[in-house]
């Protein structure tokens, strides 16, 4: 029997910016014993009005910079893969037009990328599920219900991309799907997305998933006039992979990481995270 991993823990991280949420899950991983951290829950505030995603882009800039030399896809790539940002700009406000443009360009989507896109993408599986109402689209139905209705069960506004029929497999290794369903929570406030992950990969996908999520939460926060308020992540296992903790090319993601943080949350000696970490009991 092969021995698993070694995780470190439960991890809580708060923040009101997607890089700087994912700099303290990185960097805990870089200061700890061990490649994965389980459970991790990470949530995000800081959106404006228009749901625009707050990033600090000297960490952004370092982590594509080092996928790109990795021959890694590119955190904006991984995004799309759950909301299609460029094509909603191209449809200028008009989400059936949105709708629209994404079925017609799966195709070719999936021609891109055979090997990781041939069992789907997120973005399709909630638009396009095989199944259900709205002829599978659930953030249609989602957004149908929402409209004009009060008092609307709380347990409706979510939407699957697991399906056993199609994702119970034996392959040893499987790249799609991670993600195993979104909800969605309206309050007085603004929207709350969240999401849950059975895995998540921490250096090659975490950001671009993080981005991807905020982004699908600011679509449907404008289709039901309101802001996004906080975006919510829960992990099982969030594992760091592909890159070893003492490469040298990481070596500038990581002072970037850093820098980002007040040096009095940071021990003189080590550089652990530690006022602005949570960690919670198992």
């Amino acid at each position: 029997m092969s021995k698993l991993p070694h995780s470190i823990g439960p991890l809580l991280v708060d923040e009101p910016d997607i890089s700087r949420a994912w700099a303290k899950a990185v960097l805990h991983v870089i200061d700890h014993a061990g490649p994965e951290i389980s459970p991790l829950i990470l949530s995000v505030t800081g959106f404006d009005e228009r749901g625009a995603v707050p990033e600090t882009p000297a960490i952004r800039e370092a982590l594509d910079t080092l996928l790109s030399a990795k021959r890694m896809r590119s955190v904006d790539d991984v995004a799309f893969t759950i909301f299609p940002q460029r094509l909603w700009q191209v449809a200028q406000g008009d989400r059936a037009a949105l709708f629209r443009y994404y079925k017609d360009a799966f195709p070719r989507y999936q021609a891109m990328n055979q090997r990781d896109n041939r069992r789907g993408l997120y973005f399709e599986r909630m638009t396009g599920y095989g199944r259900g109402p709205c002829d599978g689209n659930q953030l249609e139905w989602i957004l149908s219900q929402f409209e004009g209705r009060e008092g609307v069960r709380r347990s409706m506004f979510q939407a699957s991309v697991f399906d056993p029929a199609r994702d119970h497999v034996a392959d040893a290794q499987l790249q799609f799907p991670c993600l195993q369903h979104v909800s969605f929570e309206p309050t007085k406030q603004g929207l709350v997305i969240n999401a849950f992950y059975a895995t998540q990969q921490l250096f090659v996908k975490a950001y671009g998933n993080y981005l991807g999520i905020a982004q699908l939460g600011a679509f449907m926060a404008h289709e039901m006039k309101t802001k996004l308020l906080r975006m919510n992540v829960v992990v099982g296992v969030a594992k760091f992979e592909r890159i070893s903790k003492s490469d040298p090319d990481l070596q500038p993601l990581i002072a970037a990481a850093r820098a980002s943080f007040p040096l009095k949350h940071q021990e003189a000696d080590t550089g652990d995270v530690l006022a602005t970490d949570v960690e919670i009991a198992a």
